[in-house]
């Protein structure tokens, strides 16, 4: 690259693994729901190169009381950050994309071409269509402008870094908040969402910077394309592996009053593979790396309320 990237969301979960594989511009963040913000950091960044992981997200809980929140923020995070960069003169914009937007009723595995084939499902569903709309910015931004958009769709992604705190945190950490919460006080019960039976796929946030900086040197589409290791686990098998490794041999007990989110989840991730590019990392192997990372930090992650709209996209 001839410039430094600038990467919106760079102090987020996945940001910040991209940017110990991208060299970036180190500049300071704002609301990007306002586009004053938007249209200043990038033309402080001085960089014809973006990557865009700055948005609003949170588990199933979060999305499916705060559903407006979810779709106003993130669409309108991720509309001006675009818009920005084509006033700029961005010649290269990649935009993470989230398994949300995917159908409800896809067919598995989850291919590209089934992208549009109906509607996401209903808990995570205008944060999935907020997150489609972008898409199609991208499209019509390459098509009218000749912009060089990129749109990778991410699994669930976990790892060292993420959220564990209730109020935002996705299956993994939030199980493993639990379930060490629950070693440590001794509890022999601990009480998870939903019947257990769902599945899906998870990423583990190594093996999606990697993805991520392999597409921006290498994929020339504003197609989406998945981003994923083609591997799906049952809730309910998950829980034991992430007890296992928290030390937390007590029982389990389903809220079937809770909701699931969407049945299944497993991409089909044929299209990254055959460009040469695949996933790392065994879920059993980063399972321990989070516990771990979560172990070495809980004394000094600071647990505070959301201080910015930035963050990781995908849920």
């Amino acid at each position: 690259m001839e410039k430094l990237a600038f990467v919106p969301g760079e102090a987020g979960f996945l940001g910040r693994h991209i940017s110990r594989r991208i060299p970036t511009t180190k500049q300071r963040h704002g609301d990007y729901t306002v586009f004053a913000n938007a249209i200043n950091a990038m033309s402080d960044s001085r960089s014809d190169t973006v990557i865009n992981c700055a948005g609003k997200v949170g588990g199933i809980g979060a999305n499916d009381s705060n559903p407006g929140d979810f779709f106003y923020k993130n669409l309108m995070i991720g509309a001006n950050l675009l818009e920005a960069a084509r006033q700029i003169g961005v010649k290269r914009y990649v935009q993470i994309g989230s398994v949300c937007s995917y159908p409800k009723e896809c067919p598995l595995p989850m291919k590209e071409a089934d992208f549009w084939n109906g509607k996401p499902e209903e808990t995570n569903g205008p944060y999935g269509e907020a997150k489609r709309a972008l898409v199609v910015q991208g499209q019509a931004y390459s098509k009218q402008y000749g912009m060089n958009i990129v749109s990778p769709i991410l699994a669930n992604l976990y790892g060292p870094g993420d959220h564990y705190e209730d109020s935002r945190s996705h299956v993994i950490p939030a199980m493993i908040n639990k379930f060490h919460a629950a070693v440590e006080s001794g509890e022999r019960c601990v009480t998870l969402w939903g019947s257990g039976l769902c599945t899906r796929e998870f990423l583990y946030v190594e093996d999606a910077a990697d993805a991520i900086k392999f597409l921006f040197d290498k994929y020339d589409s504003p197609e989406v394309i998945n981003v994923a290791t083609g591997q799906e686990i049952r809730i309910r098998d998950l829980a034991e592996l992430v007890a296992s490794a928290c030390g937390y041999h007590g029982d389990i007990v389903w809220d079937v009053t809770k909701p699931d989110g969407q049945p299944r989840r497993l991409f089909d991730n044929s299209k990254l593979s055959k460009l040469g590019w695949v996933a790392k990392y065994d879920l059993e192997d980063g399972i321990t790396q989070c516990v771990a990372d979560y172990i070495a930090n809980r004394n000094t992650r600071s647990e505070s309320k959301e201080k910015s709209l930035l963050a990781i996209i995908g849920t």
